[in-house]
């Protein structure tokens, strides 16, 4: 009787939830449905009766970016070109030319080209502008350029580029190109090694495991792991790279989501490689995503001291999801939180100011938290260091600066113009920096900030209201005024701006290869490093 009475209760309980369930989802049905037929009633009327020939496919572009534009800017509609360029960044293999190379839209500029690659064989260097592929005119072409120069292993394509206002030809065969995670590592001294990190495509992990390995075998007893500029990339290549560090069975990082199979906890698989080899991993603004995961997580079991500057706080995860035609959509799936529980997300999508701009977490709003050993750290600005260097100001005016190109041509100017015989005893001076001021006046630099813009409003405003004539003085010293705060602005960041140029001027000479080995002679962070690794009492103040 009381089996039969629970199978009564129970039954209605069951029906009532599908149907509740049920009629959430038709609801929503119902008006994801609704919406898709406005939009393609609208997008036939516009494109049947504009009054000008429109483009079906851009206007679609436009539409679905503004649409994920409101979300976050990783959740991003990609192209089958988009789709290509995540599956090289994913594996690091391509068959092309061999060089990082920019579009612009009548040339291609090589940026870099890789050292013995089909680039670098031909005689191309950084500053190379590339104006016709073959037959074919960069100006002319309607379709992605660089598109032009990839193509099948062992074929040929002749190109025809200028340097330093002289045209040349060169042909360049083709070849598989393998970009590596792991582009550097060598000893730093007697006992200290070195290793690179660069990305976190499908070999990271097992390039970091050789490097390490290696290193071992050369004397190594304590390890600097270099994340810096490094954007991130795979998961599970992150816990792969902890699990180097630390026991079988540890846990790294969870993931939480609005949809339950996302919500994973993810541990250790392997048996670790060393588990008590002092360890720095050094970070800057640049560091993100799953370098935050794999420094977040090392500072959080106290297994590395972490040296440099505030990580960028990516604590997102995103998963593609094809489309039809070859398309996709990379959609944010999910938070990640580090072995503590914090999530080092820095930027709020989701409540953003007037301008529509996404708001940084202030730091009243953070949230504390504990390592393993009982230290302090927080959630909500990245990823903290142990050890801070200072960051560079790196203002709206010095992005600008590198946005346009400006540090890259001067460089290619500094090149040609310049016989370095001891890249490694570069050291640049007052002069050079006194020089590329110049060279921005000569070409022309100028940059509107935010408060140009704010004043040139309020002045079209008062002209509206008659009230320019009384204002128009005060508005020309305020924009002289500003315009000289530009210029200390610039001075303020002459440290900065003068390692930005020397390092672009320093891979002229001898690639990125060769800029790791100046950096261990004079990396400000690298000799923290090492300071901190030569002194045990010290390393371990850090993480006790």
């Amino acid at each position: 009787m009381k089996n039969l009475l629970k199978k009564r209760l129970i039954i209605p309980v069951i029906a009532c939830a599908l149907f509740l369930t049920t009629t959430a989802f038709r609801n929503d049905f119902f008006e994801i449905a609704k919406q898709i037929e406005i939009f393609t009633t609208l997008f036939k009327e516009l494109n049947m009766n504009y009054v000008d020939e429109t483009n079906p496919g851009d206007l679609m572009d436009a539409a679905i970016k503004s649409m994920l534009a409101d979300l976050d800017p990783y959740t991003n509609f990609m192209n089958e070109q988009d789709v290509e360029a995540a599956r090289i960044n994913n594996t690091g293999d391509y068959t092309g030319i061999g060089a990082k190379v920019k579009t612009l839209k009548d040339k291609l500029v090589i940026v870099e080209p890789y050292k013995n690659y089909p680039a670098d064989k031909a005689g191309l260097k950084a500053g190379d502008e590339i104006i016709k592929v073959g037959n074919t005119l960069i100006e002319t072409y309607k379709e992605d350029a660089g598109e032009l120069l990839k193509g099948a292993t062992d074929t040929s394509v002749e190109v025809t580029y200028k340097r330093q206002g002289k045209t040349q030809t060169a042909t360049i065969k083709r070849a598989e190109v393998e970009i590596k995670a792991v582009p550097h590592f060598s000893m730093v001294n007697a006992k200290t090694g070195y290793i690179v990190l660069s990305r976190f495509n499908n070999k990271a992990s097992s390039e970091t495991n050789y490097a390490l390995r290696d290193l071992k075998a050369q004397g190594a007893e304590r390890i600097i792991l270099d994340v810096r500029g490094n954007p991130g990339g795979l998961l599970n290549e992150a816990i792969n790279i902890v699990n180097l560090f630390v026991p079988k069975g540890q846990l790294v990082v969870t993931t939480k989501s609005k949809v339950k199979k996302y919500n994973k906890t993810y541990y250790t698989q392997n048996e670790p490689i060393d588990t008590e080899i002092p360890l720095v991993i050094l970070i800057d603004e640049g560091s993100a995503s799953a370098s935050e995961i794999v420094s977040g997580a090392l500072q959080d079991l106290d297994r590395a001291v972490i040296v440099g500057s505030r990580s960028f706080g990516k604590g997102l995860v995103q998963r593609p999801k094809e489309l039809v035609y070859g398309t996709q959509v990379k959609i944010t799936i999910s938070r990640y939180y580090t072995p503590s529980g914090r999530c080092i997300q820095a930027l709020d999508y989701w409540h953003r100011n007037d301008k529509g701009e996404a708001v940084r977490v202030k730091q009243e709003n953070y949230n504390e938290f504990k390592t393993k050993n009982g230290r302090k750290v927080f959630d909500g600005g990245g990823v903290f260091p142990d050890v801070s260097i200072t960051a560079s100001k790196n203002s709206s005016i010095i992005n600008a600066i590198v946005n346009n190109d400006l540090i890259f041509n001067y460089a290619t100017n500094y090149y040609y113009s310049h016989d370095v015989k001891d890249v490694n005893a570069l050291q640049l001076t007052d002069t050079d920096f006194t020089n590329f001021k110049s060279f921005l006046k000569t070409n022309n630099f100028s940059f509107v900030t935010d408060t140009e813009k704010a004043l040139n409003k309020a002045l079209e405003a008062a002209k509206n209201d008659d009230l320019d004539d009384n204002i128009q003085t005060d508005y020309n010293t305020l924009i002289a005024n500003l315009n000289k705060s530009k210029s200390s602005v610039i001075d303020e960041n002459k440290t900065y701006i003068l390692q930005l140029l020397t390092e672009d001027i320093v891979k002229r000479y001898v690639y990125a290869e060769g800029l790791y080995d100046y950096y261990k002679i004079h990396d400000a962070e690298i000799k923290k490093a090492t300071e901190v690794l030569a002194n045990p009492t010290t390393y371990n103040s850090y993480l006790k």
